[in-house]
């Protein structure tokens, strides 16, 4: 009997080389996109110099410089200057900083319908608005994706989500993606492709699907895929690349594993209040609470209709002086598109203030709130600390919301704020940009690699043991970030090229003497965490500063997708308690001891780790696939890709001599 595929599918059967379609089960999907962004690619460059490639092998590979833009000494500035040595030697293209938000510049710049795209940053599921397979990753899988390797990752169940109606007056599509959270919260979608179909959809722009799949990731998702359509086609012709549309749809009769239905015309202003997106309630319920900070743009809200509605709401009229109204702009284009019309103007008529191009504040790189004032931001993350500013108060909103709160000093509902709502019409073109991403250079054996003072080698682990006996040196909680884990924000962001520094800063958040009683556990360690350990960005840091400070394992309840991905890239055993109810039978300081583990992890039973300190056996499992117990048994996944590469060397002289 024939299936009849939706999109989702019809994207990964087109991509797959190895597995079947199976829920759960590790495919292999070739990648034609490889996307980086400057805090995450110079770890990616070193780890591609480790594993010995000479030239990227992807499709299309794209180096942007849009997170550690505050050049405050000089270790940024030495990375951006390796960084474009680098991706010209090696095939990329390079957007350097001010050309914008990866995701943003990508869509308006590379981005094609039905190709597949891999990140090395969380929101890179952005590309699923154009109709791409786009999923955000830890480095190290980007590089293997740049070296020609398929991603491996478990097959996802497709949650459809049918959308009717259109959105009244004063709402728009991040209440769409908050009513999502609101719904799903941080790990409801996880294991699920989001998949948006119906009638409704024709009534959201491109720019309106990237801010709905943008935000896909902090639901737990692999990924969110939209129809490629007319509205996607129109998009393209504004952007000069038309010839670039192919039609998606899913097939008649399509079916989802899991289905859900939002009626757009129902969708009312919604707010995440803090610490986390899946906080969500109705702007009404906390309209009257006073702010002191709006910060609009980002990601999640990157185009330049979201802009435009900001400053025709504030046109004529004045952000109160205690209030300040920062304006972080999501790409050259956009800006050279607010400047043309006029736009920009009325956002700096009204006492605005106007930041870099990147990312900035949603990173913690820059534009930190005031102690424990409120700032609405029409961000993607609110976790706590995150802006740089310990107490932080964050609230994540639409543009709507954050002009209106603007205006009157307090969180407000812009549906009562008594005048029309502006109506936007998009216009028919758009500045390019593109004259300012450099392709890759062409005589690549005169391009030299500039490795300043602060960029070090990626350390070298060895292969795992067959046992080790380790104190337990944290016990988490539920929902444990990536913040966490290794906080994001100027003071740390710099040292992402050295990882002996940014070592220093792991779990900071959660313990301050976690490095000092790391450093003094000379065998290594272990931590211990609730549900969704590792939630939130992609960065591999939170797992591979860990494993410089003698991490060997985790034990969760269970992990979010990335995080535990990245544990075992970086030989890190990602354990699980087959009864979550021990989670309470191991506390601080006690002594755990593991044996016979490189058996132990090939089997398909459960482990016996023994807590010697109240001396009781603990059940736990992992969720490996082949491919993963071999990268874990070499240490990781570096070590694996050298030790096959000596294997093959080593049967080709074999069969030299065997010939001679």
């Amino acid at each position: 009997m024939k299936t009849h595929m939706n999109i989702t599918q019809q994207l990964i059967k087109s991509h797959l080389v190895t597995g079947d379609m199976t829920p759960g089960s590790e495919i292999g999907l070739r990648i034609d996109h490889v996307l980086q962004q400057d805090a995450t690619g110079t770890l990616v460059m070193l780890e591609l110099q480790a594993m010995g490639l000479a030239k990227v092998k992807a499709e299309k590979a794209v180096q942007y410089v849009d997170h550690n833009l505050l050049q405050t000494d000089f270790k940024n500035a030495d990375d951006h200057a390796f960084l474009q040595a680098a991706t010209q030697k090696m095939g990329y293209y390079y957007s350097r900083a001010g050309n914008g938000i990866s995701h943003v510049v990508h869509m308006e710049q590379f981005g094609v319908p039905g190709k597949s795209l891999l990140g090395s940053d969380s929101h890179s599921c952005a590309g699923g608005g154009l109709g791409m397979l786009a999923i955000g990753t830890g480095g190290l899988d980007v590089a293997m994706a740049a070296a020609g390797e398929p991603y491996y990752v478990k097959m996802p169940k497709v949650l459809g989500v049918e959308l009717t109606g259109k959105l009244p007056e004063w709402v728009s599509a991040k209440d769409v993606v908050l009513e999502m959270l609101r719904r799903y919260d941080v790990k409801g979608a996880k294991g699920y492709v989001i998949e948006y179909y119906g009638e409704g959809i024709k009534n959201l722009s491109t720019w309106d699907r990237h801010v709905i799949a943008n935000m896909g990731t902090e639901m737990g998702a692999t990924s969110t895929v939209f129809p490629s359509d007319e509205r996607t086609k129109e998009f393209l012709t504004q952007q000069g690349r038309a010839d670039d549309w192919v039609e998606l749809k899913a097939e008649e009769d399509a079916t989802y594993d899991l289905t859900d239905h939002i009626d757009l015309s129902k969708v009312e202003p919604m707010i995440a209040c803090p610490c986390s997106p899946g906080n969500v309630v109705p702007v009404s319920k906390v309209a009257g609470r006073k702010i002191s900070q709006v910060v609009v743009g980002s990601s999640a809200n990157p185009g330049y209709r979201d802009f435009w509605m900001v400053s025709q709401i504030v046109k004529n009229k004045q952000v109160p002086a205690h209030i300040s109204l920062d304006v972080n702009p999501s790409s050259r284009q956009t800006i050279q598109t607010l400047t043309a019309d006029g736009a920009m103007g009325e956002l700096m008529g009204s006492g605005a203030r106007f930041h870099q191009t990147g990312c900035m504040g949603c990173i913690g790189m820059g534009q930190a709130p005031a102690s424990g004032k409120i700032s609405l931001r029409t961000m993607p993350r609110n976790f706590s600390g995150r802006s740089g500013t310990k107490d932080d108060q964050v609230y994540l909103c639409s543009p709507e919301t954050a002009a209106a709160s603007a205006l009157n000093g307090e969180i407000t509902d812009p549906r009562t704020l008594g005048f029309d709502y502006p109506k936007f019409e998009e216009p028919n073109q758009v500045k390019s940009g593109l004259t300012v991403i450099f392709p890759p250079e062409k005589s690549k054996s005169k391009v030299k690699l500039e490795m300043g003072p602060n960029i070090k080698p990626i350390p070298k682990f060895g292969r795992l043991e067959c046992e080790f006996q380790l104190p337990v040196i944290l016990k988490m909680g539920d929902n444990i970030s990536t913040d966490e884990i290794l906080k994001a924000g100027a003071e740390v962001l710099p040292l992402r090229s050295n990882i002996p520094e940014i070592s220093k800063y792991a779990y900071q958040a959660l313990s301050k003497d976690f490095y000092k009683r790391a450093k003094l556990s000379s065998d290594g360690h272990i931590v211990i965490a609730g549900e969704n350990y590792a939630q939130g960005s992609s960065r591999e840091h939170a797992a591979l500063a860990p494993r410089y400070l003698g991490q060997k394992a985790v034990i969760a309840k269970s992990y979010a997708r990335i995080g535990w991905q990245n544990l075992v890239n970086f030989g890190i055993i990602p354990f699980e308690f087959e009864d979550p109810s021990d989670y309470h039978d191991i506390d601080e300081n006690d002594v755990i001891l593991f044996t016979e583990l490189r058996e132990a992890i090939q089997s398909d039973k459960p482990i016996l780790v023994k807590n010697i300190s109240i001396n009781k056996e603990i059940a736990v499992k992992t969720r490996l696939s082949e491919r993963q117990i071999r990268v874990l048994l070499a240490g990781g996944v570096i070590n694996d890709l050298k030790e096959r590469a000596e294997m093959v060397n080593s049967k080709k002289a074999v069969e030299e001599l065997a010939e001679a």
